[in-house]
């Protein structure tokens, strides 16, 4: 797997250049390093394109970013692109271009051997042989990436299952993986109707890092872009400090967490153990560490719900200080609850399997 990235969404022919400008050198302070362009809506000559579409895409390449552009067989016909020869996006100085809508499979295979080693990106979004067509032509793997499409009309965007099924296409050839997630403040996308971009319906109104933390737990995914724009300075913030290899969860601590209990939950390198149970996602080996730290029972007389944590207390014998994240509803006076993780984020608990890594931040 390739390291795992954050992108941006610009929309040239919606934007003015120094908005643009502005977003990604705001997001190039919180290390994003990516940029989705679309081109599926051109208005004017080509030299107009050319020369609008190519100062945005430098200030993004003085940057460090990488552009893929977004295209459409509409848009090779309305400039007059022919697919034997990519240098009008040669010159535009981009990195790739995304194929919004597919061909024969030779064609992209074609594509990826291009002279300006431009990467041949393909629509994720289809359940259907198209991936393993193209590969059967022989295309150069090392220049095929995929993306996901993203969904303006609140409804409309992927089920996490039909999702899943699509990804493991190119999971499974090892191809480099994007998806899209929405602010919730911005109001810009290709067309005009805009009820946020992501691609799966689940994150449409999550809070962004959310989302992010939901499509990089899949596994499935390498780069996590914002589909719609512009994001807020607060909603950048956020996804720049989460962590893109492992979960980490929100938690909300009790009014009477101990020292003991805060150094368990954010001091430590959390795994589940290998033989699960339906009830509690254990990490034990804080019980290890800390075996000879007292800590002192709780009022303990409340049913611990999904999604809170609790650690062993003193009446708890070998198991005291243990941490574990509560799957099941149940009562235990032994285990002390020492805080919850937000609601938003239980979706994330399914993906905390036998030996997955987790990490909690305050």
């Amino acid at each position: 797997m390739t390291m795992r990235q954050l992108g941006l969404s610009i929309y040239p022919d919606h934007s003015n250049f120094e908005d643009d400008k502005h977003y990604l050198e705001l997001g190039h302070k919180y290390g994003f390093s990516r940029i989705f362009m679309s081109m599926l809506e051109v208005q004017g000559s080509v030299e107009e394109t050319k020369a609008k579409y190519q100062k945005i895409v430098d200030v993004g390449n003085d940057l460090g970013y990488q552009t893929i552009i977004d295209v459409s067989p509409r848009i090779f016909d309305q400039l007059g692109i022919s697919y034997s020869d990519l240098k009008f996006f040669a010159d535009l100085h981009v990195a790739g271009i995304r194929l919004d809508q597919g061909f024969d499979g030779a064609t992209e295979a074609m594509l990826s051997y291009n002279k300006y080693g431009l990467i041949i990106e393909l629509n994720m979004s289809n359940n259907v042989d198209y991936l393993n067509n193209i590969i059967s032509y022989q295309a150069n793997e090392s220049f095929i990436y995929g993306c996901h499409n993203f969904y303006p009309q609140v409804g409309t965007a992927l089920p996490y299952d039909f999702f899943m099924e699509c990804s493991k296409r190119f999971r499974d050839f090892g191809i480099h993986t994007a998806a899209f997630v929405a602010s919730q403040v911005g109001n810009m996308g290709p067309w005009n109707v805009n009820d946020g971009l992501p691609t799966m319906e689940v994150d449409r109104r999550l809070p962004v890092d959310v989302q992010a933390k939901h499509l990089f737990a899949t596994n499935m995914i390498d780069d996590v872009i914002i589909g719609n724009a512009y994001a807020s300075e607060e909603e950048l913030e956020a996804l720049s400090k989460l962590n893109r290899y492992q979960v980490q969860f929100h938690i909300d601590f009790v009014d009477d967490v101990n020292d003991i209990e805060k150094t368990v939950v954010l001091d430590n390198q959390h795994f589940r153990r290998g033989d699960m149970n339906t009830l509690v996602i254990r990490s034990t080996m804080p019980r290890v560490y800390y075996k000879e730290v007292p800590n002192a029972p709780h009022d303990n007389t409340h049913e611990f719900q999904r999604g809170d944590i609790v650690v062993g207390n003193d009446d708890f014998g070998i198991y005291k200080n243990e941490l574990q994240l509560v799957l099941e509803p149940h009562s235990d006076t032994r285990k002390n609850k020492v805080g919850s993780i937000s609601a938003d984020e239980l979706i994330l608990l399914d993906f905390i399997k036998p030996w997955s890594k987790f990490k909690f931040l305050d």
